[in-house]
């Protein structure tokens, strides 16, 4: 299988929670993982914030070890747009980062790994929580 795992995903495997536990067999096997660049940005400063530059630097060495990262090109960014208009006319609060996970998701033909509530019920989604 492929997967995208959002900055959601992400957390709660470091946070060892319940849901994180749910997927600790995808993130830690063989699956096809990516993790889009957005959610690097986002994964690192929460942890910055938390618990410091040293533990940020840690887990995005291993986010880096165990997905491949996915920047947004050309590619990505359109799709993301045309999701991103269309989505904010449906789900209160979607962002411009949910519009890249989902468009990098649907680019790499993956599921997307989340418990973010904007992805509740969408396509091509494993909900964690």
């Amino acid at each position: 299988m492929r997967y995208v795992i959002d900055s959601y995903a992400w957390l709660e495997y470091f946070m060892g929670t319940n849901a994180g536990e749910k997927i600790k067999s995808i993130i830690e096997g063989f699956d096809e993982k990516f993790t889009p660049s957005i959610c690097i940005a986002e994964v690192y400063a929460k942890t910055l914030k938390v618990e410091g530059r040293g533990i940020a630097e840690e887990q995005l060495n291993f986010i880096k070890e165990h997905s491949a990262i996915v920047p947004l090109d050309e590619k990505i960014a359109v799709e993301a747009a045309k999701i991103d208009v269309d989505m904010k006319k449906k789900i209160k609060g979607w962002g411009l980062a949910d519009s890249i996970v989902y468009a990098t998701g649907r680019i790499k033909g993956a599921l997307i790994l989340t418990g973010d509530k904007h992805f509740m019920d969408l396509d091509g989604v494993v909900f964690i929580k």
